[in-house]
């Protein structure tokens, strides 16, 4: 599968196609309307230059949101999940995934880790 940022000067390749997802409702995923699913680093292969990347970092800094300088779409985040380090793809930057094809399940995220921002 590959996604990629609205302009294209982010993409990725992954090793598989996602059949299952979260749709977060913290306080960001809300407002980007992400549906992300996991994978490990080593499934994960950016194909562009992570120069066209700008990084956001919030509430406990666990996750490191990557998005276009130049179009501002999120297509991947990087952090540590529970199983250790992980890529969240945001399934929206898909190129070649039906979403109805998708497992989505509601995430509390509003919840589950407030920070000095909310969550």
């Amino acid at each position: 599968m590959r996604g990629s940022c609205h302009c294209g000067r982010v993409a990725y390749a992954v090793d598989e196609k996602p059949t299952k997802a979260i749709e977060c409702n913290c306080t960001l995923c809300r407002r980007r309307g992400n549906i992300l699913a996991f994978v490990a680093p080593e499934k994960f292969h950016l194909e562009t230059s992570r120069d066209e990347i700008t990084v956001y970092t919030w509430n406990r800094e666990a996750i490191r949101h990557q998005f276009c300088k130049v179009c501002g779409c999120a297509p991947f985040a990087e952090g540590v999940g529970p199983n250790g380090p992980m890529v969240a793809l945001n399934l929206r930057c898909a190129e070649d995934l039906d979403l109805a094809s998708v497992e989505v399940t509601p995430f509390d995220g509003l919840h589950i880790l407030p920070g000095p921002e909310g969550a």
